[in-house]
């Protein structure tokens, strides 16, 4: 599953992070709302987007109502540090799609996500099961944690799961070695680091045939797709 986590307290977004890529979820950070709006207008694929209401800059109601605006239809789960009945409301009129108040327990947390996204693929009555994300002989079943190449299963750790994944979910869009650093490994990691070459490096001789999927873009990051 791929989070957009727009959180500015350090302390609250570093306990979230951990504990979703704990899940085997892909998570990325951003601390304002500009950077999360941009990051949608790029056409970046979340299935749901974690939103602290308070922030620098935009509100995170200012954020959900431009989102809206803007047909961006991503599950907002709607973080805040307020809890009345109109704080609560003015939330949800904003477009949210749900309310969680802090401090709250991280497996309610976990909870509301899941079935905030599981509501989302009811809706659209995907043919697909939800798990499962899909190019051409790639196949990657995220609850199963098992990947497929020409339906020989292979074996991924779980950052080159977690890369393989933050690629299948934006194929054709340039990825920069931030971005992915930032998704995959968390806001600290250094990006002067050759990290991400690393796994990448790794994760295309593990696609065998399909490793040149994974282009690099020079100056810029990788690509994935045909």
């Amino acid at each position: 599953m791929n989070v957009l986590l727009v959180e500015d307290e350090a302390r609250v977004a570093d306990f979230i992070t951990r504990g979703l890529r704990g899940e085997g979820w892909v998570v990325e950070h951003v601390v304002d709302g500009e950077t999360a709006l941009e990051l949608l207008a790029e056409g970046a694929a979340f299935d749901v987007v974690v939103l602290d209401l308070m922030l620098p800059g935009l509100s995170g109601s200012d954020v959900c109502r431009r989102m809206r605006a803007r047909h961006n239809h991503e599950p907002v789960l709607m973080l805040t540090a307020l809890d009345t009945v109109d704080d609560r409301v003015e939330g949800l009129r904003t477009g949210a799609d749900d309310y969680l108040s802090k401090p709250f327990a991280f497996d309610e947390l976990v909870a509301r996500i899941e079935a905030l996204v599981r509501r989302r693929r009811n809706f659209e009555s995907a043919t697909e099961p939800d798990s499962t994300l899909r190019y051409g002989e790639i196949v990657l079943d995220t609850k199963a944690m098992i990947t497929q190449v020409g339906g020989t299963e292979i074996e991924l750790t779980a950052k080159e799961r977690a890369i393989l994944l933050l690629f299948l979910s934006n194929p054709g869009r340039v990825l920069a070695r931030e971005r992915i650093l930032n998704a995959v490994w968390g806001t600290q990691a250094d990006p002067l680091t050759n990290t991400v070459d690393v796994h990448v490096g790794r994760l295309r001789k593990k696609l065998g045939e399909h490793a040149d999927l994974i282009r690099t873009v020079r100056g810029a990051g990788y690509r994935f797709g045909n």
